[in-house]
């Protein structure tokens, strides 16, 4: 989507340039067969998303078209490893998933730049977003850290942040204040190409979403969608850690990218609808290419409003989980009642149990195993999908998909 426009939508130039390219690229839309050989480094102009997969939570490094480099989380929670209920931990557990997520960062940075983080994005304080974010910077350096509560984490705008991991980031981050600074929704120069701004002015990313202020699509206006006065409810009742998620669209040229954390699209029993964060936020982002699931497509998210809204070609899931994702949830993924059209799920995983649960519904997911890369080729036309063999350190590529027209 256009940097400069307020509200989601297309100009009928760019749909009429999508419609040729997708019927030019209708051969080469089908699954090649598996490779041997492994990535090929980035290049200028290329807008990368590295899904990285731990087992452990999400994580996602973004290389932008000027090689600025964004890292979207770094996990290390949900089950103990060697848990029945978890998915497995890769490459191995010699060594924790920070430190691994670091040593991919390092391989695909190096062959262009110096191994750094320009930009990290914290979606919210639980440990499997944040928890390997502190091992991460002890092995490549963050140039800039931003979450939803920096500076003191507890001023009404929020919960207060649980004890344990999140106490632990809390600490790692009043360790280097020079390098904090708290996410606001509305903006779209809090996250910028520092190399080369103005060889790509069709690049931009849209805050959307924090601690329940969601972008009105009106210049860096944002309303609340928690009450005025929520601090006051009965505890069951108040904004919890995933309502308060911040996420963000990533756009280039046509091509357009939604991520955030854990939000929720389905208000818990007995709880106001105001819980439903997804329905405001969708309406906020706009239809979309690729979209990452909230919640690792967690039973209360990806609701209706979402999907429809949404309508993206692929959806990813990041999961650690047995019952990653919900049945419902990839009934709607899948569903063309809710928008016509292709779609395909590409997930980190699939654990066992939730094959038999789910059945041959998950025969649909595309991808059900590694570390996923989607890469936009220059001005952000066209796309492709890579899968990763997410068991050793080789960068090999498993399947490749595409070349997909953007929107």
């Amino acid at each position: 989507m256009s940097p400069h426009r307020a509200a989601p939508g297309r100009s009928s130039s760019i749909i009429a340039s999508a419609t040729v390219l997708a019927v030019l690229c209708a051969v080469g839309s089908q699954a090649q067969a598996p490779q041997t050989a492994t990535l090929p480094p980035w290049q200028p102009g290329n807008l990368d998303i590295h899904v990285i997969n731990t087992g452990r939570g999400d994580a996602a490094l973004l290389v932008l078209p000027d090689g600025t480099s964004l890292q979207f989380d770094a996990g290390d929670g949900g089950f103990p490893p060697g848990s029945p209920r978890g998915v497995p931990v890769v490459p191995d557990t010699s060594r924790p998933p920070g430190e691994w997520i670091a040593r991919y960062v390092t391989r695909v940075l190096s062959p262009f730049r110096e191994p750094r983080i320009d930009y990290a994005l914290v979606s919210h304080l639980h440990d499997d977003h944040i928890g390997g974010i502190p091992t991460l910077a002890q092995h490549v350096p963050i140039r800039k850290l931003l979450d939803r509560g920096w500076p003191d984490y507890a001023d009404g705008v929020g919960p207060a942040p649980a004890k344990g991991t999140a106490e632990k980031y809390i600490a790692f981050a009043k360790a280097e204040p020079s390098r904090m600074e708290r996410f606001e929704a509305g903006r779209a120069d809090q996250i910028t190409l520092l190399r080369d701004r103005t060889a790509y002015p069709t690049f931009s990313i849209r805050n959307i979403v924090v601690n329940g202020q969601v972008w009105t699509g009106e210049g860096t206006a944002s309303r609340a969608r928690f009450p005025a006065d929520w601090a006051s409810l009965p505890p069951a009742q108040r904004p919890n850690e995933n309502e308060s998620s911040l996420g963000i669209r990533v756009s280039y040229g046509p091509f357009d990218f939604y991520t955030g954390g854990d939000i929720p699209g389905r208000a818990r029993l007995g709880a106001p609808e105001w819980h439903d964060i997804e329905s405001a936020v969708a309406r906020a982002v706009g239809p979309v290419d690729v979209a990452a699931a909230n919640h690792h497509g967690n039973r209360d998210s990806t609701n209706v409003t979402w999907v429809s809204t949404l309508q993206p070609r692929f959806w990813i899931l990041q999961v650690w989980s047995a019952d990653h994702p919900g049945h419902d949830v990839l009934d709607r993924m899948l569903s063309r009642e809710l928008y016509p059209g292709d779609r395909d799920v590409l997930a980190t995983s699939v654990h066992p149990a939730n094959r038999l649960v789910i059945g041959t519904l998950l025969d649909r997911v595309l991808v059900s195993r590694g570390h996923i890369v989607i890469r936009v080729d220059r001005g952000g036309a066209t796309y492709r999908v890579h899968s990763l063999d997410d068991t050793d350190e080789s960068m090999r590529i498993t399947a490749t998909h595409g070349p997909y027209a953007s929107r």
